[in-house]
């Protein structure tokens, strides 16, 4: 299910809405009295019990059209703790089937005020599906109304929503099948990130070449593919600073090569390009939200095939550094790539 949130400052009402209120750790309700109606408040109060007081999150079944759903909050409560308690709290959303639900903000304990953006991010984050190639989608969606006074500012949820873009994004990537996602498919999607703000240069074959990056290029030679270095820079501080570098590792499918990997579990080698798409998200995160930062991500799409070209065990290549190196198994091609890809960070930015 996509997850919709939307944010309204009015006074809670009572209704016959769904409900997501937050208590302390010991199931204290009378913080939400004055939010639920007095039926409502008696019939919670006589179901709960110690038992409760050790789980996290507790359903009441208020009739056959209305749930009210209490989430408990821990005094010393993280930031992580509390994107791992909307994490489960979407589980339960899943199982439970609704399609609206209000937050009340105002039910959270004194000192833990500014714990909603993270919940809620939790939510979004544990809500992530992967369905473009299956014949039936889940179609359905949950929209949470979140009210009260202690909802994040624009600034948070600005950071929030670009996180999520962001992390979505490679999830999307590193979900696509190898025939999908070849590195001559890669580099276009990433060239499009152009939009955002970003300044992208991609490096062909010959380009590499003429680099010196032979090792990078190595490892991509025996696939019908091209090869490629991509470069995503983010001014945020519009100066000249020097950036902050994130490299990824980008195999699109890493069969081993001429050392050829066992057949179980080869299919799982798509997601070889896992460092890249990390490294491609962030930078898509980063100007988002327009952070105060200057960055730059480099990564190497190759796709490592035992074709007629492959390159083979015994083979001797120069990288981009000038130093020589035995190829002794061609299944070692994740530090090829980024050997030359880290030296030209380093070297350029």
């Amino acid at each position: 299910m996509n997850i919709k949130v939307n944010f309204k400052k009015q006074t809670f009402a009572k209704s016959n809405a769904n409900l997501i209120l937050f208590v302390d750790e010991k199931f204290n309700i009378t913080g939400i009295k004055k939010h639920i109606s007095n039926s409502e408040y008696s019939y919670i109060l006589d179901l709960l019990n110690k038992k409760d007081y050790k789980k996290k999150i507790v359903t009441f079944d208020i009739s056959s059209k209305k749930k009210i759903i209490l989430v408990s909050l821990k005094r010393n409560l993280t930031d992580s703790d509390a994107e791992n308690l909307g994490a489960k709290c979407y589980v339960i959303l899943n199982e439970l089937k609704e399609k609206e639900y209000s937050v009340n903000s105002d039910t959270i304990p004194n000192g833990l005020k500014n714990i909603v953006g993270y919940f809620l991010h939790g939510i979004k984050l544990k809500s992530y599906k992967f369905e473009k190639y299956k014949t039936k989608k889940d179609k359905g969606d949950i929209s949470i109304n979140v009210v009260g006074k202690n909802i994040p500012n624009n600034k948070d949820r600005l950071k929030f929503s670009s996180i999520e873009k962001g992390t979505f994004y490679t999830r999307d990537l590193v979900s696509e099948p190898g025939n999908i996602l070849h590195p001559d498919e890669y580099a276009k999607r990433i060239k499009t990130l152009s939009k955002f703000g970003l300044k992208i240069k991609i490096y062909n074959d010959k380009e590499l070449k003429k680099l010196g990056m032979n090792t990078l290029l190595g490892v991509g030679q025996g696939s019908i593919r091209g090869s490629y270095l991509v470069t995503m820079e983010w001014n945020g501080k519009k100066d000249k600073s020097k950036p902050l570098a994130f490299v990824g590792k980008g195999v699109c499918f890493d069969t081993g090569g001429i050392s050829l990997k066992p057949a179980k579990f080869m299919e799982d080698m798509t997601y070889d390009m896992a460092g890249s798409a990390v490294v491609v998200g962030l930078m898509k995160s980063l100007a988002l939200r327009k952070a105060k930062i200057n960055a730059v991500g480099v990564v190497g799409l190759v796709e490592n095939m035992p074709g007629g070209n492959a390159q083979r065990p015994g083979d001797i290549v120069k990288s981009y550094s000038g130093k020589t190196v035995e190829i002794l198994n061609t299944d070692a091609e994740g530090r090829l790539v980024l050997a030359d890809a880290l030296t030209f960070t380093e070297e350029k930015f």
